[in-house]
């Protein structure tokens, strides 16, 4: 049995639309369950019903109560995107990028009722690359974690998995992206600009303005350059170069409102911002 949340409205009409997760079991003509919530009896009661030896649980988004893991014997298997006990929660993959780790993975966890507390059956280790962002970084973890959850339930089936408790120091808590977060603050070092940018893309976006119009930096790079921050120190071909705290950015990629994602040498054709204005 297959689960995945309900169908949600997505695209242009905001029309419900089937999940990647819904069609790959219709293709495969595997029984596909979406209900609304996990603590209805009835949910519980079908899932049950299917006699499942495992649970494998990636990125459901739904809490599953204690009757739910406690329906198959091995457990409920958690597929999580992060060395464990480091970045619980939501956001692992962007907190990852956002603090400067060189290094994160996949943890193979045996899920129980606090958040991503569980024992760990299997972790595998990926570097994280100077122009890795959400989606790469998200890429290479679904696909170790794949490798990872197929070799992980062949142990567990006939016993010899050993979950090991997790380490009660170097824990962190990856909250969930705040929409605040996106907005760009010139004051900070450019080194942490850029780790939000590539954080934050493909979405939400890293957001500053300019004349009032809200822009997306999808694109940039460290320098050394000084200014007051928020200042565009260049602008020209090359891309906007702006002042941080203490250095410089130099924005390569953005989008305007409505607008396009277009190199930085493209977008100033169309659209100049002079050397000394400021961006907030």
């Amino acid at each position: 049995m297959v689960l995945t949340q309900p169908d949600r409205p997505a695209g242009r009409g905001m029309r419900p639309s089937a999940s990647a997760v819904k069609q790959l079991a219709h293709s495969r003509g595997l029984e596909l369950f979406q209900p609304e919530t996990l603590r209805d009896a009835a949910a519980q009661a079908r899932i049950a019903a299917a006699r499942p030896d495992a649970l494998v649980v990636a990125a459901y988004g739904l809490m599953l109560p204690q009757a739910v893991l406690d329906a198959a014997p091995l457990g409920a298997l958690n597929i999580h995107a992060s060395l464990l006990p480091r970045w619980r929660g939501a956001a692992p993959i962007q907190r990852a990028l956002l603090a400067g780790d060189r290094e994160t993975g996949v943890t193979i966890m045996r899920m129980e009722a606090g958040l991503d507390t569980g024992p760990v059956l299997a972790q595998a280790r990926v570097a994280i690359a100077t122009d890795d962002d959400a989606q790469t970084l998200h890429d290479k973890l679904a696909a170790l974690g794949a490798r990872v959850i197929v070799t992980a339930l062949a142990d567990t089936v006939p016993g010899r998995a050993h979950a090991v408790p997790q380490s009660e120091s170097g824990v962190t808590y990856a909250r969930k992206i705040d929409k605040l977060e996106s907005s760009i603050d010139w004051r900070a070092p450019a080194a942490d600009l850029e780790r939000l940018v590539r954080a934050l893309r493909p979405a939400p976006g890293a957001a500053a303005r300019w004349r009032g119009q809200a822009l997306k930096i999808w694109r940039a790079r460290t320098e050394t350059a000084s200014g007051v921050p928020g200042s565009v120190l260049e602008s020209g071909p090359a891309g906007l170069l702006v002042a941080c705290g203490g250095d410089a950015l130099r924005i390569l990629e953005l989008q305007r409102a409505g607008g396009r994602r277009l190199a930085a040498g493209d977008f100033l054709r169309g659209c100049p911002i002079e050397a000394g204005e400021p961006l907030q």
